[in-house]
């Protein structure tokens, strides 16, 4: 079945770093390397016969067309966007994947000499790949399948679409971004000129799953000033800047990612650094519920506020920005998107998992700008790590879910 291409397509693609940087996500696109898959996909689209193809040469966004074949003007132009960043966690350079063929069920060695191991206890969703291929990375890097899993998949559909023109479908809009690993996938993104009513991000998790709500987040820099003297004379002076955010810290409710799940928020510093007289840490703050979302808010900077009345006023400084919102709130209002995306599924004969996303999505941002766009599945786990892996059957399955939207929405 032309689905296979998918898996030529992802091997091919996850072999090119393109992985992003927090350090220089005040530009976009954050590193340079993006731009080589960013070129690859326009060349190849133009070479498929697409339309419209586009590389953005400042921001590096990749956009295509294929156009309605169908003379019933009110079919809805439909959208697929995937980024093509790898997360900055793990490098992305000199990826290897290996393809386990009949995957046994047992934990998989990476890398026997470095002790690299997918345990089947960590990642029980393995469970449901027994009999199928697997790619896996060789343990020194990430394999990509975030989100090379979903352009592979795209671009899969796309080519299916342009070589059998019997295919009745509305205008299809094709979209790849960078930097989503850093929170800038959509900064630049040209929503007029995509030309979609609605999209979907293909850039979730194992087959049948399938989002379209997400955190509310902000993001919290906590500045601690301190008051240094030489250590042997400190009593009742030395103001230790670094025991200070310790015990900001310890003052947070005990919510954090390590104790959290499905639906429930988190406060997480991610970033600590500093010394005596100045520390600051990086937090970024969680929630699906957005009472309770500005309620965490209130706790953070209410929590630097006492810490100043027995310190001293403006020993705890809080620097905090909103970051995405739930998507939930925009796409209930036109739940058919979803129900279209799950009946996709069924039809391919999948049973649609819906979850909340314990995490961002282009998506989120994108459905509060004007393009409604919830998250489909891609077919990989266990994203920014070395244990990342990729079942090829649930890939070609997710082609086939991908073309079973463009039909229902062709006939809508």
């Amino acid at each position: 079945m032309a689905y296979s291409k998918v898996v030529e397509n992802f091997l091919r693609y996850v072999k090119i770093d393109t992985q992003s940087s927090e350090e220089t996500s005040d530009r976009v696109p954050s590193t340079e390397k993006q731009r080589d898959l960013a070129k690859l996909l326009y060349q190849e689209l133009t070479a498929l016969g697409a339309e419209n193809v586009r590389y953005d040469e400042v921001h590096s966004y990749v956009y295509a067309v294929i156009p309605s074949n169908t003379d019933q003007a009110q079919v809805p132009a439909v959208g697929f966007i995937a980024h093509m960043d790898t997360a900055p966690a793990v490098s992305g350079a000199h990826v290897n994947p290996r393809v386990i063929e009949n995957y046994d069920g047992n934990d998989i060695v990476l890398d026997q000499e470095a002790n690299i191991v997918t345990y089947v206890s960590d990642f029980p969703v393995l469970k449901d790949c027994v009999g199928k291929r697997l790619i896996v990375t060789d343990g020194s890097t990430l394999l990509g399948g975030d989100d090379k899993a979903g352009v592979a998949e795209i671009m899969a559909m796309a080519e299916h679409l342009l070589t059998h023109p019997e295919i009745a479908h509305g205008k299809i809009c094709i979209g790849f971004t960078p930097d989503e690993e850093v929170g800038n996938g959509v900064a630049y993104f040209d929503i007029e000129g995509f030309g979609a009513d609605y999209a979907y991000t293909v850039d979730g998790g194992m087959l049948g799953d399938m989002s379209y709500e997400c955190f509310h987040a902000a993001g919290a820099v906590l500045t601690v000033t301190g008051k240094s003297v030489h250590p042997g004379y400190a009593k009742n002076i030395m103001k230790n800047a670094i025991k200070l955010a310790y015990e900001f810290q310890a003052a947070l409710p005990n919510e954090c990612p390590e104790n959290t799940e499905g639906y429930e928020g988190f406060y997480h510093v991610d970033n600590m650094r500093g010394n005596v007289e100045k520390a600051v840490a990086e937090y970024i703050i969680r929630d699906h519920d957005r009472a309770k979302f500005e309620q965490r808010k209130e706790v953070f900077l209410k929590t630097a506020k006492e810490l100043n009345e027995k310190y001293g006023e403006g020993t705890f400084q809080v620097a905090l920005t909103d970051s995405y919102s739930n998507m939930r709130e925009m796409i209930e209002k036109k739940m058919y998107i979803v129900d279209n995306a799950a009946l996709a599924m069924r039809r391919a004969g999948v049973e649609p998992v819906i979850s909340a996303i314990r995490g961002g999505t282009d998506g989120a941002r994108l459905s509060f700008d004007g393009l409604l766009c919830p998250n489909i599945c891609t077919g990989s786990e266990a994203h920014h790590g070395r244990n990342e892996f990729a079942c090829i059957e649930d890939m070609e399955k997710i082609v086939e879910i991908l073309l079973n939207i463009v039909g229902i929405t062709a006939n809508s």
